[in-house]
C-alpha cells in the first residue's frame, strides 16, 4: 500500500514540477539525436505524471478495498493509469490547438462611426469611443480641426495600433 501511495504522491509532484517549469524539463533533451522530441505528445510530463499517479493511487484503492493482492492492484492501476494519460494527452492537444483572436488595432477601425468622448483640440488627441465586435473600444484620435465631446465621428486612417484619425459627421 506504501509504495502505491508513494507512486501516487510522486505523479502529482511530477505534475506540479510540469506545470512550474513548462516545457524546461523536455527542453533538457532536445538536440540529442534519439531522444529529440521523445518527450512531445504521449510522453509529455503531464502525461507520464498523470499515469504515474493514477497508477499509484488506483493501486492502493484497488488494494485496500479488495483481495486481489498486488498483482491485481498494479493491474487495475496500469490500466486506470493509462486512461488517466490518454486522457490528459488528449486535453492538452485540445489545449494547445486553441487559438485566440488578435487583439484589435487601429486599423479595423476604418470606416467606423463612434462618438467623441473626451474633446480633440486642432491637431491634438482626444479619445473617441467606437464599436468593434459589438464591444465598446476607446483608441486616441486626431483631428484636423477641433471636434468637441458628445459629436459623432468618423474613422478615416489608423495612425498607430492604438489611434485614429478621425473626422466629425456633418448632416
Amino acid at each position: 500500500m506504501t509504495v502505491f501511495l508513494g507512486l501516487g504522491i510522486a505523479g502529482i509532484a511530477l505534475l506540479v514540477l510540469s506545470l512550474v517549469f513548462d516545457g524546461v524539463l523536455e527542453g533538457l533533451f532536445d538536440g540529442i539525436g534519439v531522444l529529440d522530441g521523445f518527450f512531445d505528445g504521449l510522453l509529455s510530463l503531464p502525461v507520464v505524471a498523470g499515469f504515474v499517479s493514477m497508477l499509484g493511487f488506483g493501486g492502493a484503492i484497488v488494494l485496500g478495498t479488495t483481495g486481489l493482492g498486488v498483482g491485481g492492484a498494479t493491474a487495475v492501476g496500469t490500466a486506470v493509469g493509462v486512461g488517466a494519460g490518454w486522457l490528459t494527452w488528449k486535453f492538452s492537444r485540445a489545449l494547445m490547438r486553441d487559438q485566440t483572436a488578435t487583439t484589435p488595432r487601429g486599423d479595423d477601425l476604418v470606416g467606423t462611426a463612434g462618438a467623441v468622448v473626451t474633446g480633440i483640440p486642432v491637431d491634438g488627441y482626444g479619445e473617441v469611443l467606437l464599436q468593434l465586435g459589438g464591444q465598446p473600444v476607446k483608441f486616441a484620435a486626431r483631428s484636423g480641426e477641433a471636434v468637441t465631446r458628445g459629436t459623432e465621428i468618423w474613422v478615416e486612417a489608423a495612425l498607430s495600433p492604438t489611434s485614429v484619425a478621425v473626422r466629425p459627421v456633418r448632416r
